[in-house]
Protein backbone atom coordinates (compact mmCIF):
# COMPACT_ATOMS: atom_id res chain seq x y z
CA UNK A 1 0.00 0.00 0.00
CA UNK A 2 1.36 3.30 -1.12
CA UNK A 3 3.32 5.38 1.93
CA UNK A 4 0.90 8.61 1.29
CA UNK A 5 -2.42 6.28 2.06
CA UNK A 6 -4.16 6.62 5.53
CA UNK A 7 -3.62 2.92 6.46
CA UNK A 8 0.51 3.54 5.28
CA UNK A 9 0.52 6.12 7.56
CA UNK A 10 -1.22 4.83 10.37
CA UNK A 11 1.79 2.03 10.12
CA UNK A 12 4.69 4.27 10.36
CA UNK A 13 3.28 6.06 13.21
CA UNK A 14 2.48 2.50 14.99
CA UNK A 15 6.27 1.63 13.76
CA UNK A 16 7.60 5.28 15.40
CA UNK A 17 5.78 4.96 18.51
CA UNK A 18 7.31 1.41 19.01
CA UNK A 19 10.49 2.43 18.23
CA UNK A 20 10.09 5.37 20.57
CA UNK A 21 9.10 2.77 23.41
CA UNK A 22 12.13 0.47 22.44
CA UNK A 23 14.90 3.48 22.72
CA UNK A 24 13.31 4.40 26.52
CA UNK A 25 13.35 1.26 27.86
CA UNK A 26 17.23 0.55 26.65
CA UNK A 27 18.16 4.37 27.83
CA UNK A 28 16.46 3.12 31.62
CA UNK A 29 18.73 -0.63 31.40
CA UNK A 30 21.71 1.75 29.92
CA UNK A 31 21.64 4.54 33.27
CA UNK A 32 20.48 1.54 35.26
CA UNK A 33 23.13 -0.94 34.75
CA UNK A 34 25.99 1.89 35.36
CA UNK A 35 24.66 2.60 38.48
CA UNK A 36 24.40 -0.70 39.56
CA UNK A 37 27.76 -1.33 38.60
CA UNK A 38 29.04 1.68 40.09
CA UNK A 39 27.21 0.79 43.03
CA UNK A 40 25.32 3.89 43.59
CA UNK A 41 21.43 3.83 45.02
CA UNK A 42 18.65 4.91 42.74
CA UNK A 43 15.03 3.91 41.96
CA UNK A 44 13.18 4.49 38.86
CA UNK A 45 10.46 6.73 39.54
CA UNK A 46 7.62 8.18 37.53
CA UNK A 47 6.00 6.81 34.11
CA UNK A 48 8.43 3.82 33.92
CA UNK A 49 8.56 3.16 37.66
CA UNK A 50 4.05 2.82 37.25
CA UNK A 51 4.24 0.69 34.36
CA UNK A 52 6.78 -2.11 36.04
CA UNK A 53 4.51 -2.15 38.68
CA UNK A 54 1.25 -2.25 36.06
CA UNK A 55 2.91 -4.98 34.04
CA UNK A 56 3.35 -7.75 36.98
CA UNK A 57 -0.50 -7.53 36.99
CA UNK A 58 -1.10 -6.77 33.42
CA UNK A 59 0.94 -6.13 30.52
CA UNK A 60 -1.64 -4.88 28.22
CA UNK A 61 -2.45 -2.04 31.12
CA UNK A 62 1.11 -0.28 30.77
CA UNK A 63 1.58 3.25 29.15
CA UNK A 64 4.53 4.38 27.04
CA UNK A 65 6.43 7.18 28.66
CA UNK A 66 9.22 9.37 26.68
CA UNK A 67 11.90 10.08 29.26
CA UNK A 68 13.29 8.24 32.43
CA UNK A 69 13.11 9.84 36.36
CA UNK A 70 15.54 8.53 38.69
CA UNK A 71 15.37 9.14 42.68
CA UNK A 72 19.07 9.51 43.73
CA UNK A 73 20.50 11.42 46.22
CA UNK A 74 22.20 14.71 45.76
CA UNK A 75 25.17 13.39 47.67
CA UNK A 76 25.85 11.38 44.75
CA UNK A 77 25.69 13.75 42.00
CA UNK A 78 29.37 13.47 41.08
CA UNK A 79 29.83 9.51 40.77
CA UNK A 80 26.70 9.58 39.08
CA UNK A 81 27.93 11.79 36.41
CA UNK A 82 30.92 10.63 36.05
CA UNK A 83 29.35 6.62 35.64
CA UNK A 84 27.35 8.02 33.25
CA UNK A 85 29.41 10.05 30.96
CA UNK A 86 31.36 6.72 30.75
CA UNK A 87 28.21 5.20 28.79
CA UNK A 88 28.42 8.96 26.68
CA UNK A 89 25.26 10.84 28.55
CA UNK A 90 26.08 14.50 29.12
CA UNK A 91 25.01 16.15 32.45
CA UNK A 92 23.15 19.52 31.89
CA UNK A 93 22.18 22.23 35.16
CA UNK A 94 19.21 23.93 34.37
CA UNK A 95 18.03 26.29 37.00
CA UNK A 96 16.81 23.55 39.62
CA UNK A 97 16.84 20.53 37.32
CA UNK A 98 19.39 18.32 36.53
CA UNK A 99 19.24 15.71 33.65
CA UNK A 100 21.58 13.81 31.42
CA UNK A 101 20.94 13.65 27.69
CA UNK A 102 21.36 10.71 26.07
CA UNK A 103 23.76 10.29 23.09
CA UNK A 104 21.89 8.02 20.73
CA UNK A 105 18.51 10.86 21.06
CA UNK A 106 20.11 14.59 22.42
CA UNK A 107 16.93 15.99 23.51
CA UNK A 108 16.32 17.39 26.79
CA UNK A 109 12.72 15.91 26.64
CA UNK A 110 14.35 12.57 26.10
CA UNK A 111 16.54 12.17 28.59
CA UNK A 112 17.49 11.04 32.01
CA UNK A 113 15.75 13.05 34.88
CA UNK A 114 16.74 13.79 38.16
CA UNK A 115 14.35 13.77 41.47
CA UNK A 116 17.18 14.30 44.70
CA UNK A 117 15.30 11.61 47.16
CA UNK A 118 14.68 13.23 50.63
CA UNK A 119 14.21 16.86 48.96
CA UNK A 120 10.85 18.24 48.00
CA UNK A 121 10.31 18.11 44.27
CA UNK A 122 8.80 21.77 44.70
CA UNK A 123 8.02 24.11 47.34
CA UNK A 124 4.78 23.89 47.64
CA UNK A 125 4.82 20.43 47.94
CA UNK A 126 3.51 19.07 51.47
CA UNK A 127 6.03 16.08 51.40
CA UNK A 128 9.81 15.12 50.25
CA UNK A 129 10.37 12.92 47.84
CA UNK A 130 11.13 9.13 48.85
CA UNK A 131 14.78 8.02 49.99
CA UNK A 132 16.74 5.59 47.55
CA UNK A 133 16.48 3.23 50.59
CA UNK A 134 12.62 2.51 49.56
CA UNK A 135 13.54 0.69 46.52
CA UNK A 136 13.21 -2.80 45.20
CA UNK A 137 14.72 -4.68 42.84
CA UNK A 138 12.27 -5.30 39.57
CA UNK A 139 11.83 -8.63 38.09
CA UNK A 140 13.19 -6.89 35.14
CA UNK A 141 16.32 -6.24 37.22
CA UNK A 142 16.55 -2.51 37.69
CA UNK A 143 15.69 -0.54 41.02
CA UNK A 144 12.07 0.56 41.11
CA UNK A 145 10.29 2.63 43.69
CA UNK A 146 8.35 0.50 45.95
CA UNK A 147 4.70 0.61 45.69
CA UNK A 148 3.72 2.27 48.81
CA UNK A 149 6.39 5.15 48.45
CA UNK A 150 5.11 5.30 44.62
CA UNK A 151 1.64 5.99 44.93
CA UNK A 152 2.47 8.79 48.00
CA UNK A 153 4.90 10.15 45.46
CA UNK A 154 2.06 10.67 42.85
CA UNK A 155 -0.46 11.85 45.31
CA UNK A 156 2.03 14.39 46.80
CA UNK A 157 2.49 15.68 43.31
CA UNK A 158 -1.00 15.14 41.49
CA UNK A 159 -0.41 16.36 37.79
CA UNK A 160 -3.28 15.35 35.70
CA UNK A 161 -0.78 12.62 34.61
CA UNK A 162 -0.37 11.73 38.11
CA UNK A 163 -4.05 11.45 38.75
CA UNK A 164 -4.49 9.05 35.35
CA UNK A 165 -1.51 6.67 36.82
CA UNK A 166 -3.00 6.64 40.67
CA UNK A 167 -6.44 5.31 38.15
CA UNK A 168 -4.58 2.80 36.23
CA UNK A 169 -3.06 1.44 39.22
CA UNK A 170 -5.92 1.43 41.15
CA UNK A 171 -7.61 -0.51 37.62
CA UNK A 172 -5.48 -3.32 38.30
CA UNK A 173 -5.80 -3.69 41.61
CA UNK A 174 -2.09 -2.52 42.91
CA UNK A 175 -3.66 0.20 45.85
CA UNK A 176 -5.13 -2.26 47.85
CA UNK A 177 -5.61 -1.73 52.23
CA UNK A 178 -2.11 -2.46 52.91
CA UNK A 179 -0.89 0.24 50.42
CA UNK A 180 -3.65 2.84 51.49
CA UNK A 181 -3.15 2.26 55.30
CA UNK A 182 0.84 3.44 54.60
CA UNK A 183 -0.37 6.93 53.47
CA UNK A 184 -0.53 10.22 55.34
CA UNK A 185 -4.27 10.78 56.08
CA UNK A 186 -4.28 14.03 53.61
CA UNK A 187 -3.12 12.06 50.85
CA UNK A 188 -5.60 8.94 51.87
CA UNK A 189 -8.12 12.12 51.41
CA UNK A 190 -6.21 12.58 47.98
CA UNK A 191 -6.59 9.06 46.81
CA UNK A 192 -10.02 9.30 47.44
CA UNK A 193 -10.62 12.04 45.42
CA UNK A 194 -9.03 11.12 42.51
CA UNK A 195 -11.32 7.41 42.78
CA UNK A 196 -14.27 9.60 43.17
CA UNK A 197 -13.61 11.30 39.81
CA UNK A 198 -12.58 8.83 38.07
CA UNK A 199 -16.10 6.94 38.78
CA UNK A 200 -17.56 10.42 37.26
CA UNK A 201 -16.03 9.87 34.47
CA UNK A 202 -16.56 6.56 34.13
Amino acid sequence: EPVGTMGGMDTISFRAHIMAVERVEKRLRTVAAALDDAGIPYAVVGGNAVAAWIGRVDRAATRATKDVDLLVRRSDLERRTQALAARGFRREDIRSRTLFVDPAEPSRRSGVHLVWAGERVRPSYGWPAPLVEEAVRDPEGFLVLDLPALVRMKLTSLRLIDQVHIVDMLAVGLIDDAVRAALPEALRERLVQVEQSADEDA
